[in-house]
């Protein structure tokens, strides 16, 4: 198994099928720095290889942020050449969690704002508590997004709302995200309950249902989305074609129909 201990910045803790990456710079509202940066990068690597994995959760400690933005302090003193490469070493994040094989979950509890929303929009479910506040406000410090926030929201909310969210810089709330599309679930906390734990408890529930489906099924699927939102429409259903005669030669297509025809869960395995 992978080492998922010695970072600095961040923590890994596997919870079954689950696997809960927090970004632990509490003081900071989990900013992202160079340091968080690359240490993100490397865990979702590093949780590639751990088989028993089927999704992760980015969470951020702390009962304040998810992530309120890139870290402005390690910014304001970048040349152009490093802003660039701070932009790229933030997209080659946002890379890594997009072609993973398996679903990530941002698990979005107060702030998501500049680099945290954009974090957010890399991965494929964004839930969130009713504390959560989204935003692009970059353009408020004479700057834009730079790990994807202008095309990300625009292909996931439409060019009207990307320019609203970007251009005027203001924040929205959870009940503003879901209606517009940026959250996928909004989780309201019952009586007695913290926010935040109704949160993860959530997010731990999605975790079980994914984790209980062929896990390279579930992998083909983010992958076929993905490229499929770049192809025509021809292109991307010759990919799901091919792809579904492929799963075929697997293990797991062979149990998931025994196990329906003989009305007993599947045991999946990844093969």
């Amino acid at each position: 198994m992978a080492d998922l201990t010695g970072y600095e910045s961040i923590a890994i803790e596997i919870e079954g099928p689950l696997a809960l990456l927090t970004i632990r710079r509490e003081a900071q509202l989990n900013a992202l720095s160079t340091t968080v940066i690359a240490e993100l990068t490397t865990a979702v690597g590093e949780l590639e290889l751990v088989d028993d994995v089927r999704v992760v959760a980015i969470v951020g400690a702390g009962d304040k942020a998810f992530v309120a933005g890139a870290d402005i302090s390690e910014m304001s003193t970048m040349t152009p050449v490093q802003a660039q490469a701070f932009a790229e070493l933030g997209g080659a994040l946002g890379e890594a969690i997009t072609s993973s094989s398996k679903p990530y979950v941002a698990a979005v509890h107060g702030f998501a704002l500049g680099g945290g929303c954009e974090l957010a929009l890399c991965c494929d479910f964004i839930y969130a508590s009713e504390k959560a506040k989204f935003g692009q406000p970059e353009v408020k410090l004479g700057v834009i997004p730079g790990f994807g926030g202008t095309q990300r929201l625009a292909r996931r909310l439409g060019t009207a709302k990307a320019r609203e969210l970007c251009m005027v810089g203001d924040p929205i709330d959870a009940h503003e995200a879901l209606r517009v599309g940026l959250v996928d679930k909004l989780v309201v906390a019952s009586e007695g309950k913290a926010p935040k734990d109704a949160l993860l408890d959530e997010v731990r529930a999605l975790a079980r249902k994914i984790a209980a489906n062929g896990p390279l099924a579930v992998a083909e699927v983010k992958r076929l989305i993905l490229q499929g939102s770049s192809v025509s429409l021809d292109a991307g259903l010759a990919l799901e074609q091919r792809s579904f005669g492929i799963l075929f030669s697997t293990a797991d297509q062979r149990e998931g129909m025994a196990a329906f025809l003989a009305k007993r869960p599947a045991k999946f395995e990844g093969r």
